[in-house]
């Protein structure tokens, strides 16, 4: 029984070593995979700053430089030091919990509790390193529109631009209706159209929110940047002509004005168009959903601008060069920018141990089909962008809205008054999320200074309205009539509007039923004579 014993202790032993070892190079291995999503931009980002410097390095006084680079260095070592600090809280989580845990059976000499220690942490390991991202991998096909599914007549219009695609629904026995009050939703740039399509199959989908309700719902699609040079050289001009031209589209097919429904950066430039005139009579109605209406407001993103020096504040930074010479937005290091703007909580260990955590439990892995589509999300769907596009949100989060109300771009060489909304008496709809860190509250909630516009706050963050209450049975589906009291929300919106053009239509529809029914009436008569 002795020599059992022994044997079972060395084998088990050896089995925790060997789990141990394991578990030490795939997360050596997984972290330099981390670190590298974070690294490879700073290159990046580092190329374009010696490019645009190489020529603006001597137009500068040395003073002027000195002052520049010195402010950029302290700015560097501030966001090192919070790198620092984050990466710290997880080592003393660490320490703190499942060190802790092995350092007591370690002294305890516990070699049961040693191997159970090892093959709880080599699964968590596992599930980060492999299981993760072929989960990542196989989501592709539920995550997204994928349009190509849907037949040819959902293809409603094209520009050199953009392609309007109806988002037909995906519930049983539900047809939009022809009559209907259509509604044209404008997808952010940056994050892509995708993330408003989360998991049709799951019943998380925002596009299919709508859609699923029967109401005539369509989305505006950006065509391929890198293909496409008219993309590349859009001009806020053209991408309100283009509205313009499906919103006429829209409104002759259903013989109803338009809901206009932006998200994230696409509610922005959906209002640059209401306030320039272009889209009157075409649209009565505005859905805003997260979307940066002042970026100045914005304490993370804002206050992160307003920290780098004047000289290198300037989209030129954060543009590449295509092989045709046309320079576009790099999209990457839009999603790097917001990666040090929080990177207390982006860092790469950071961001390592975030994952491990909610990729396994209790030692099981529990990898969830909304991780993988959210990861799939940001590892694919990050978009170049045309450079005078970007500089519309540039210069959103550089200069505040005026107090007199306007805005700090211009279209069609006029200044957008958003009092103008008032003016029109189109009903607005702002929705945000109470814990957004991309697009704080006070960014979005600015048009309140200036406009009366409904307002509905949604718990979570920045896609949570996209991805968790887009659920018909969450606890803040879309079409409730109230969200924590704090408003309608945008499903809801919808079909009261809908359903104020029902009760307006019903009196004429009887009106012009009584008519039909007395010229049959005086038919008979006529006919009964003869």
């Amino acid at each position: 029984m002795n020599q059992y014993s022994e044997n079972h202790s060395a084998w088990t032993a050896a089995s925790a070593a060997l789990k141990m070892v394991n578990a030490f190079q795939n997360g050596l291995a997984t972290y330099a995979r981390y670190a590298s999503a974070f690294s490879i931009p700073t290159l990046i980002a580092a190329g374009y700053f010696g490019r645009v410097e190489n020529e603006r390095f001597w137009t500068r006084t040395p003073m002027e430089n000195l002052q520049s680079y010195l402010q950029l260095g302290t700015m560097n070592l501030e966001i090192a030091d919070r790198a620092m600090d984050g990466s710290m809280k997880v080592i003393s989580q660490t320490l703190n919990g499942d060190m802790s845990d092995f350092m007591s059976a370690l002294m305890a000499g516990d070699i049961e509790k040693l191997d159970s220690f090892a093959g709880r942490v080599n699964t968590m390991i596992d599930s980060v390193a492999y299981r993760f991202p072929e989960a990542i991998k196989k989501i592709e096909p539920e995550f997204g529109f994928h349009f190509e599914r849907q037949p040819a007549s959902s293809k409603i219009d094209e520009t050199d631009r953009f392609i309007l695609y109806q988002v037909l629904p995906n519930a049983p026995a539900v047809s939009p209706r022809k009559d209907g009050k259509p509604l044209l939703i404008v997808p952010p740039f940056v994050l892509g159209a995708n993330i408003l399509s989360f998991l049709p199959g799951e019943n998380r989908s925002y596009a299919h929110a709508f859609a699923n309700q029967g109401i005539p719902t369509y989305i505006r699609i950006l065509k391929d940047i890198q293909t496409s040079e008219a993309v590349q050289l859009l001009t806020p001009e053209q991408d309100a002509q283009d509205m313009q031209r499906f919103c006429e589209k829209l409104k002759a097919l259903h013989g109803l004005p338009v809901t206009l429904n932006g998200y994230c950066q696409g509610g922005f430039a959906a209002l640059c168009h209401l306030l320039s005139g272009r889209l009157d009579s075409l649209v009565d109605a505005f859905i805003s959903c997260v979307s940066p209406m002042d970026g100045t407001r914005s304490p993370g993103l804002a206050g992160f601008l307003g920290n780098l020096p004047a000289a290198f504040n300037d989209l030129a930074y954060g543009c590449k060069v295509l092989p045709n010479g046309r320079r576009v937005a790099d999209g990457i290091l839009m999603g790097w920018v917001y990666k040090l703007r929080s990177i207390q909580t982006e860092a790469p260990l950071m961001a390592l141990w975030r994952d491990m955590q909610f990729t396994s439990k209790g030692g099981e892995t529990n990898i969830r089909k909304s991780a993988a589509a959210i990861n799939y999300w940001l590892t694919h769907d990050r978009n170049d962008l045309p450079e005078k596009i970007t500089r519309m949100s540039f210069q959103s989060y550089n200069t505040p809205i005026t107090a007199e109300g306007i805005l700090p771009v211009k279209l069609f060489g006029q200044a957008l008054d958003i009092h103008r909304i008032r003016a029109k008496k189109i009903p607005w709809l702002i929705c945000y999320g109470e814990q957004d860190d991309l697009v704080e509250p006070p960014a979005a909630l600015a048009p309140l200074d200036y406009v009366d516009a409904e307002v509905t706050g949604y718990p979570s963050g920045h896609v949570a309205i996209a991805t968790s209450w887009s659920r018909p049975d969450s606890s803040h589906p879309l079409d409730a009539q109230s969200v924590n009291g704090k408003g309608r929300g945008p499903v809801r919106f919808q079909l009261d509007l809908q359903a104020e053009y029902d009760a307006k239509r019903l009196p004429v529809a009887r009106k012009k039923n009584k008519k039909k029914q007395a010229a049959e009436g005086e038919d008979k008569s006529a006919a009964s004579v003869a």
